[in-house]
C-alpha cells in the first residue's frame, strides 16, 4: 500500500502520524510543494498543513495542482486525509468555500468537541467527547457538501469532517508538544504582530503532552481505516 504525503513547510511533517501509517502497512512517498499524476492512484493521499491560504494559487501555483488532484480523488471516492491547510484544500475540492474566519486566529492548545455523529462513527468511536489538540489557523470553511461534521471548537464550528472514506481535520492531532513549542519559538515575530502572548501559549504545552497518547490512538484508528479501504475483505 502506498501513501503519498504532500508537505508544504520544511518544519511541518507527519509527526505522530508517521508511525501509525507505517504500522498499518503503508509505504510513504513524500512530496514537497508538488504532485505527480500517478498520485491519483495512491491508496491514500495525506495533505499536511502550511502557512498559505487555499486561494493563494497565484503566489503558490502548487496549490492549484493539489486541488486538481484532490478534486479527482474525491470524484473517484479515493481516500484522503487533510490536516489544517490540507483539510481546507479537501473541503474546497468537495465544494465548500474557504475564507478568512470572522473570529480571527485560533491558536494554542484547546479542546475539540466531537459531535454525536463522530462518537458514533466506526473510526472515531471510543475517543473522549473532548480531545485536547494544537491549533494554528485563521481560515475556515462552509459546511462541506455531502460530508458529516465531526468536531467543533468554541471559536469555529468547522473543525473536522468525514466525506466518504476521507477525513479533514482543521486541528493538529499529529503535533507533539515539543514540535509545537518549536513552532512558537520559530514564529515569535509573527505572534507579536498578532499580539499573542507566547508565554501564555507555552503554558498549554503540558496539556498537549498529556494528550499525545490519546491523539496517537485517533491517528492509529485513521491509519487502520485507510488500510482497510485499500485492502477490502
Amino acid at each position: 500500500m502506498r501513501a503519498v504525503v504532500l508537505q508544504h513547510e520544511t518544519h511541518e511533517g507527519l509527526g505522530l502520524l508517521e508511525k501509525p501509517l507505517l504500522e498499518a502497512g503503508f509505504t510513504l512517498t513524500r512530496r514537497f510543494r508538488g504532485v505527480e499524476h500517478k498520485d491519483l492512484e495512491a491508496d491514500l493521499l495525506v495533505v499536511l498543513g502550511g502557512s498559505m491560504s487555499v486561494w493563494a494559487t497565484d503566489q503558490h501555483p502548487f496549490l492549484r495542482d493539489e486541488l486538481a488532484l484532490l478534486v479527482e480523488r474525491v470524484a473517484l471516492g479515493r481516500p484522503c486525509l487533510g490536516l489544517c491547510l490540507g483539510a481546507q484544500l479537501l473541503a474546497t475540492a468537495a465544494g465548500a468555500q474557504v475564507s478568512a474566519g470572522k473570529n480571527g486566529l485560533e491558536i494554542g492548545v484547546a479542546p475539540v468537541r466531537w459531535t454525536k455523529a463522530a462518537l458514533e462513527d466506526p473510526v472515531i468511536k471510543g475517543v473522549p467527547a473532548k480531545s485536547m489538540a494544537a491549533h494554528w489557523h485563521e481560515d475556515t470553511w462552509t459546511a462541506v457538501p455531502n460530508a458529516t461534521l465531526l468536531a467543533s471548537t468554541d471559536r469555529y464550528t468547522q473543525q473536522a469532517f468525514r466525506l466518504g472514506d476521507s477525513f479533514g481535520l482543521q486541528f493538529h492531532p499529529e503535533l507533539t508538544a515539543d514540535a509545537y513549542g518549536e513552532w512558537l519559538t520559530r514564529d515569535l515575530e509573527l505572534l507579536a504582530l498578532y499580539e499573542k502572548n507566547v508565554d501564555e501559549l507555552r503554558a498549554g504545552l503540558p496539556k498537549l503532552k498529556a494528550a499525545e497518547a490519546e491523539n496517537t490512538l485517533l491517528l492509529e484508528r485513521l491509519a487502520h481505516h485507510f488500510a482497510r479501504r485499500a485492502t477490502p475483505h
